[in-house]
């Protein structure tokens, strides 16, 4: 019954990640983005940081590593990675950016084999991270007499997002913390709004004041607070603790496949070939990166089933 439970938690949170890329495209037909995804951790931080304060004893980080890890959430997991995003998907697909995104396990291995000396990277784990980039640039088709078009530019800031996130991640995990995870979550989101909230200020993003009474506006901007960031954290560390951070992985792959559905359904938005070749190709490098946590989970899932 567990496993069942688990299968649909996981479809659930697959689905809130992979419809959040329409709900972005649909807010900046609006919002200017860094001002778009400031706006959207303002609540979610605060949604984050009440249910802090209710589920886990210390709601509030101590002393210079926690408050440090909180730091290192806020620029890099949250104000690096959501600007980023939300700036490259003014020009490209929902699904695109979805399948870029899902390039952040890949490129987590990648840099804590770089950054820590006791995981080293194998020649086979070179190849799985060199395969997942040769997947970005099959997604990206540059020109090269063209390399500075739009949709070249703003899949590479994509990819700079997903950057931020993975080698956020790896630095988190250099501190000799044991902060919750729902604590550092919720810091960071309100730490990470606040700096986006800085940025969009110093450079002068203009905004159009009908956004704030349009249907779709305030529709893709509380989906994104309230049911992708806070409902879905909450299912996220609800799978985290029951499945572990290799399945919990595999969410990447799976969120793409709704951000296409969706995306088609309600932006009109079509993804070419080529772009699902890309998606093979980034998928096969966290097979081949993850091969061995992968083999482990199989094993396991044998045994549950005698």
């Amino acid at each position: 019954m567990n496993r069942f439970r688990n299968f649909g938690l996981f479809v659930a949170l697959a689905a809130l990640w992979g419809t959040a890329f329409v709900a972005i495209s649909a807010g900046l037909r609006h919002f200017p983005p860094v001002l778009f995804a400031a706006l959207r951790y303002d609540v979610a931080g605060v949604i984050m940081l009440v249910y802090a304060v209710y589920a886990v004893d210390r709601w509030r980080p101590r002393g210079r590593d926690e408050w440090a890890v909180v730091t290192v959430g806020a620029v890099l997991l949250i104000a690096a990675y959501h600007a980023f995003l939300f700036v490259g998907q003014q020009n490209t697909t929902a699904a695109a950016a979805a399948i870029l995104v899902s390039l952040s396990p890949v490129l987590t291995t990648g840099f804590a084999r770089a950054l820590m000396p006791s995981d080293a990277l194998s020649a086979v784990g070179v190849v799985g991270v060199l395969l997942g980039l040769v997947g970005v640039v099959v997604i990206a088709q540059p020109d090269p007499s063209n390399l500075f078009s739009e949709d070249v530019i703003a899949k590479l800031l994509i990819f700079c997002a997903a950057a931020s996130f993975a080698l956020g991640g790896v630095l988190t995990r250099r501190f000799d913390s044991d902060l919750p995870i729902e604590t550092m979550e919720a810091w960071s989101m309100i730490g990470g709004a606040l700096l986006m909230h800085v940025v969009s200020l110093a450079i002068r993003e203009p905004i159009d004041p009908s956004a704030w009474t349009h249907p779709e506006a305030l529709g893709a901007l509380a989906y994104l607070a309230i049911v992708a960031s806070a409902i879905g954290f909450l299912l996220y560390f609800d799978l985290l603790e029951r499945l572990g951070a290799v399945e919990i992985n595999m969410v990447s792959y799976v969120a793409p496949v709704f951000a296409a559905v969706v995306g088609w359904l309600y932006l009109g938005e079509v993804v070419d070939a080529t772009t699902f070749v890309g998606f093979g190709l980034i998928a096969v490098g966290f097979v081949i990166v993850k091969r061995r946590a992968l083999r482990e989970e199989l094993v396991h899932l044998g045994r549950w089933r005698e």
